[in-house]
């Protein structure tokens, strides 16, 4: 490698590994550089964290910037639809985000609070409705089912046939941000996954739609899950990496991008 390319790639790598805020902007224009012209985006990500919300905020600022229309979807029940609606119309004061949160989405504290309910969240849509206060066209989504008893697969399909109805009523010149879980996002399951995790995910279902899959990792952190009881759960540390980008065609993610840190959300007691 050429001295100077040495050098531009450590000069990125420390801006990796700079201010919340500088990597905030530094992720998502590197995912705004590799997803081009493509109009949905999926982003994947590990739930319960502080730092996600602050880089989808980011990414609706950017997407937004020239007046453009930007949908952003969250994996939350769609029945939160009309509150979530009111409140991005609201002046935002405390009775309009208490009047947000009087759903029993936002008060579960038994072992379904899988990280998606967070103050960070409730920032993010706070997000939105300053944006739109301030003139950018900028909605709100929950997109996901309003109560599950089927199988995984069942509610993929779901998740998949909902985001498909918003993006058809998309305008042209706009973006749709989808915020999903990691393995939602995928646009192929693993070869290796066990047979009774082989279901489709909701990202491949929507390939015929240009989506555009990225997979949100870090460098290092902890993040909030539920698997046999919920508990913040340790990343690996590994090395600062460059985006890693994938053609092939049974590709799970079309980019990976590695933020700098990671940690628990800010979750409600």
């Amino acid at each position: 490698m050429h001295r100077w390319m040495r050098s531009a790639c450590t000069l990125l790598l420390s801006l990796l590994l700079a201010s919340p805020a500088l990597a905030d902007e530094t992720t998502a224009a590197q995912i705004r550089q590799h997803a081009g012209e493509h109009r949905l985006l999926v982003i994947g990500e590990y739930h319960g964290t502080r730092e996600t919300p602050l880089l989808v905020r980011q990414l609706v600022n950017d997407y937004s910037h020239e007046g453009a229309p930007v949908v952003l979807a969250l994996e939350l029940p769609r029945g939160e639809n009309r509150l979530l609606a009111d409140y991005v119309e609201s002046n935002g004061d405390v009775s309009a985000r208490d009047a947000l949160r009087t759903s029993g989405f936002w008060t579960v504290r038994d072992d379904q609070h899988d990280g998606r309910r967070s103050r960070d969240m409730l920032d993010l849509i706070e997000a939105v409705r300053v944006l739109k206060e301030h003139g950018r066209s900028v909605s709100v989504l929950g997109y996901d089912v309003d109560f599950s008893d089927g199988s995984n697969q069942v509610r993929d399909d779901a998740l998949a046939a909902e985001l498909r109805r918003a993006y058809r009523r998309l305008p042209v010149d706009g973006t749709m941000l989808v915020l999903a879980g990691n393995v939602h996002a995928m646009r192929h399951r693993p070869m290796d996954a066990p047979k009774e995790m082989q279901q489709r995910p909701m990202a491949s279902q929507l390939v015929d739609l240009d989506v555009y899959s990225v997979r949100l990792e870090a460098v290092q952190g902890e993040f909030w899950a539920c698997l046999q009881r919920c508990q913040a759960l340790p990343l690996r540390a590994r090395a600062a990496r460059l985006p890693r980008v994938e053609t092939a065609k049974n590709r799970m993610y079309d980019l990976t991008v590695w933020m700098p840190e990671i940690s628990v959300a800010r979750l409600f007691d």
